[in-house]
């Protein structure tokens, strides 16, 4: 990172211009290696003929509140479900617009962005793992739960989700039948939570606390920073365990001071990330790690 090439968007720092590292931060870079995994998401929720999908309707906590949002601003049922991924799109055009940097596309960047996101997930998978096998070895089933609706699993994946009832939960799996459809289901929750949780706790909060601590309250820059890193992590932990929806609190489980701690952890690495390499990077990191570790809870841990 160098020069005095600053740009007005999210990402808090920036690199040399036209390097692979400043391209690939650009939001429209982001539009354009997110809308795959948008695609199947939505795809994904809709098609899957699973009971976790179909009879629970699953979906990630983070997508039913930009749902709720939209209902506010007074967007009706069939709009609520489309306009959440078109947000995503939308927002991400308007700081490409804000940012005054350039347009232009180098589709040859897509496979090195997605082995970077996938080398950037390693570390939080060796280090649930590594919490996981050195703090409880014993256990049955992992403490760290997929964060998908019939699974409960060694290897933490950090998406929260809601049933239809309104019920943030995690149960354990019934039939041995339903867990290759569970596998793609999890996968499925997982790409949305990479893409919906990031934009809500890196994309948008961050973004909002750094105007609040650098523009109101006049704070440094390095204290801002800090503080938005702070807080979002803390708040992207609580997320997980102490769900609001429809004006209430629930929560998903019991408490865990080390299952909270490990997810402050995650969620302090993706704002440092967002923090360097942008929106895009950040949620297919997150993305690919809980596909990563759905993966590894299907192989190795599933019971």
């Amino acid at each position: 990172m160098k020069g005095n090439y600053k740009y007005s968007t999210g990402q808090l720092f920036n690199f040399a211009r036209d390097s692979y590292f400043e391209r690939t931060s650009r939001p429209v870079y982001a539009i354009v290696f997110l809308l795959p995994f948008i695609v199947f998401y939505e795809l994904g929720t809709i098609f899957i003929n699973t009971d976790v999908l179909n009879q629970s309707q699953v979906r990630v906590v983070a997508f039913v509140w930009l749902q709720n949002f939209l209902e506010y601003l007074g967007f009706g049922s069939r709009l609520t479900w489309m306009m959440p991924p078109l947000t995503v799109v939308i927002i991400l055009a308007g700081l490409q617009v804000a940012s005054r940097k350039r347009w232009s596309f180098g589709i040859g960047d897509i496979w090195p962005m997605a082995i970077e996101c996938v080398l950037l997930a390693v570390p939080l998978i060796v280090l649930s793992l590594f919490l996981n096998t050195s703090v409880l070895p014993q256990t049955d089933v992992g403490w760290f739960d997929s964060g998908v609706k019939g699974v409960q699993t060694k290897a933490a994946a950090s998406c929260s989700l809601v049933t239809a009832s309104g019920l943030s939960v995690t149960v354990e799996a019934e039939t041995e039948a339903t867990e290759s459809s569970s596998l793609l289901a999890n996968i499925v929750t997982g790409i949305g939570a990479g893409i919906y949780e990031e934009l809500i706790f890196r994309l948008i909060l961050i973004c909002l606390l750094m105007l609040l601590f650098q523009d109101v309250l006049r704070l440094s820059r390095k204290n801002s920073i800090i503080l938005a890193v702070v807080i979002s992590a803390a708040l992207f932990s609580v997320h997980h365990h102490i769900v609001y929806l429809d004006g209430r609190f629930g929560q998903s489980g019991p408490f865990n001071w080390m299952e909270f701690c490990f997810r402050a952890v995650a969620g302090v690495y993706f704002a440092v990330l967002f923090s360097i390499r942008g929106f895009g990077v950040t949620a297919g990191t997150h993305a690919f790690y809980d596909i990563i570790a759905t993966v590894i809870n299907s192989v190795f841990f599933q019971q």
